[in-house]
């Protein structure tokens, strides 16, 4: 059998009513993500216009000045899209709801080799536009240039963002563990506090009193405001309000899976806006966890003064949670994520997941509108009957009228194991009303993707597919 289609009777109706807004709310967020995305083109171009409006059009007389030009174009443009970078990991709530955290942290990613290259076209045309107007060679010029104010600071902010860049490139990123990873990323900022003065003290452009410089001022400090505020301030303050505590661990099937719940209490927690399918940030204040920030999904959604999420010992940091005692206390950061009604743009669903992948799923399942017969959820599974919390999401989907389809096998990409190819099975075949629906997929990225590439080729607009990463 290549696959178990469940018993699913519809006993419940919604708890909330289904509305027919569901294609209008995706296009206002769509809008959003649109203004976000020419609010940070305008600012580009605004940085560009600080030096023409100065005067800068005029400088491209000769070969020396025209270089000079372009090199302060590129740094500004450089520092423009790095103060873009900060704010797409600020967590700022704007960004978070219209484009999600997934996507905002993967143009995050995206925007790094292009700035290290406006980077470097910056240094190498200023050299070289120096050293014609001084008519020396680029060595003399460049031991000219060293003694420039605040340019050691300068080039030690440039070697620590090269590091940065060098530490994300993929077949870096796999060699190191996550916290060194992360404590590497975090050198962005020590990068951009380190190249500031000299964009004030050199050049000229940023002249005290005069609109350049105070809009420079103003963008760059309003960025790390944001930064402190929503990845400081604002995680301290939940903490101390909803004073949440491990209530509880429990086991997830067979122990040796090293899958554990992690159930918590706290107190009003429904401030927290919390909804099936998103994820917090996890701090567990005991020796040698404390200090690891942990992303993991609800498992269930939100009830009363309990949150819950199901992890897998993936590495060292999830290994340890199956050892946390119960009364320990938990700083949170949170929630994040669109993987949630707030991206929905149809009335029906598909819920995807293999592997651990099914937590974000199982409470989406459990939170989501829709009527009996709407829903579908499609489960990959190391058998028929096995499988992480697939009890709960059977008992889930027999009270709300859903179906419940498992497709035992390896994860390969997609559904395309051996068995599953020789019959057939593909997306479509699984649920055929799936163009109709909004897709939830979560698992391994390469099954995934491969689940994801199913959809398109179903006819699956992209507004229409929505993917929760929890990899890094």
């Amino acid at each position: 059998m290549a696959f178990l289609v469940h018993d699913a009777r519809p006993l419940e109706r919604p708890t909330r009513p289904v509305g027919g807004d569901e294609r209008s709310r995706a296009g206002r967020r769509l809008w959003r993500v649109d203004l976000l995305q020419a609010a940070a083109v305008t600012s580009v171009a605004v940085a560009i216009a600080l030096f023409l409006a100065e005067g800068g059009a005029a400088r491209f007389a000769d070969p020396g000045a025209a270089l000079t030009s372009l090199g302060i174009v590129a740094g500004l443009a450089a520092t423009d899209l790095v103060l873009v970078m900060l704010l797409l990991a600020a967590r700022v709530p704007l960004i978070e709801r219209a484009v999600g955290h997934d996507a905002a942290m993967a143009l995050h990613g995206r925007l790094g080799k292009p700035v290290l290259y406006l980077l470097l076209a910056h240094g190498v045309l200023l050299l070289g536009g120096y050293a014609i107007a001084d008519g020396i060679d680029l060595w003399a010029e460049a031991l000219v240039i060293w003694n420039l104010p605040d340019l050691p600071l300068a080039i030690l902010g440039f070697a620590l963002f090269l590091a940065v860049v060098v530490s994300s490139l993929v077949a870096v990123r796999r060699k190191l563990r996550y916290e060194v990873w992360h404590v590497i990323h975090l050198l962005v900022y020590v990068a951009v506090l380190a190249a500031l003065p000299h964009q004030f003290s050199v050049g000229g452009l940023f002249v005290v009193g005069s609109w350049q410089w105070a809009y420079w001022l103003v963008i760059t400090f309003g960025t790390f405001a944001a930064l402190v505020g929503y990845r400081v301030v604002a995680p301290v303050v939940a903490t101390l309000r909803h004073g949440l505590v491990v209530e509880r661990i429990d086991p997830v099937g067979d122990p040796r899976d090293g899958v554990v719940s992690v159930t918590m209490r706290g107190r009003r927690l429904a401030a927290l806006r919390a909804t099936g399918g998103q994820f917090l940030i996890w701090r567990f204040l005991t020796a040698g966890q404390w200090w690891q920030a942990h992303p993991y999904s609800l498992s269930a959604a939100p009830r009363g003064d309990r949150l819950r999420i199901t992890v897998r010992a993936l590495g060292d940091g999830s290994a340890s949670l199956a050892g946390i005692r119960p009364g320990t206390r938990v700083a949170l950061e949170g929630p994040y994520g669109i993987f949630s009604e707030a991206s929905r743009s149809r009335r029906r669903l598909t819920l995807v997941a293999a592997g651990i992948g099914v937590t974000p799923i199982r409470s989406l399942l459990e939170s989501a509108s829709f009527r009996p017969g709407e829903a579908t959820v499609v489960l990959r599974t190391q058998g028929p009957a096995e499988g992480w919390l697939l009890d709960e999401v059977r008992e889930l989907c027999h009270r709300r009228g859903a179906t419940l389809i498992t497709v035992p096998g390896g994860r390969g990409r997609g559904w395309l194991t051996p068995p599953a190819e020789q019959q057939g099975l593909h997306l479509l075949a699984l649920v055929p009303a799936v163009a109709d629906s909004d897709l939830y997929v979560c698992g391994p990225r390469g099954w995934a993707e491969g689940v994801i590439s199913e959809a398109r080729a179903a006819g699956l607009a992209d507004e229409q597919i929505h993917h929760e990463r929890f990899d890094w």
